[in-house]
């Protein structure tokens, strides 16, 4: 299994990276695309990553705006089992242009998670 990751859900990446920068001293990491307006931009505070995701409407306050990010090593193969133990396919797995294949679900109390696992450069 990969990294986990807590992911924020933001209509304003610029406020929450300047926040957590001037607050906790964070850094970006990462940024996807590299170049243009992105749609992920990693942070790294003291020893733990942090991403946010533009998402146009976030919600509420009362709706959930933050998930975890899990990498596994089969994104299939665990999506088989989440129903299993309670949890939830929101979608089932896409293979995603920054190279990664992806599926989402919830956890049994709701909460999202997405499903990650590298996918081989060919």
């Amino acid at each position: 299994m990969s990294a986990t990751q807590p992911v924020i859900l933001t209509a304003d990446q610029d406020v929450l990276v300047g926040f957590y920068t001037e607050l906790f001293g964070a850094e970006e990491i990462f940024r996807t695309p590299a170049k243009g307006l992105a749609f992920s931009i990693g942070v790294r505070v003291g020893d733990t990553d942090l991403g946010l995701v533009a998402k146009a409407n976030p919600g509420d306050r009362e709706a959930p705006r933050i998930l975890l990010s899990i990498g596994v090593e089969d994104v299939d193969e665990t999506l088989g089992r989440v129903e299993a133990l309670g949890g939830t396919v929101s979608s089932g797995a896409n293979d995603m242009p920054w190279g990664q294949r992806v599926a989402h679900i919830q956890d049994p109390d709701g909460n999202p998670v997405n499903l990650t696992q590298a996918i081989p450069a060919r």
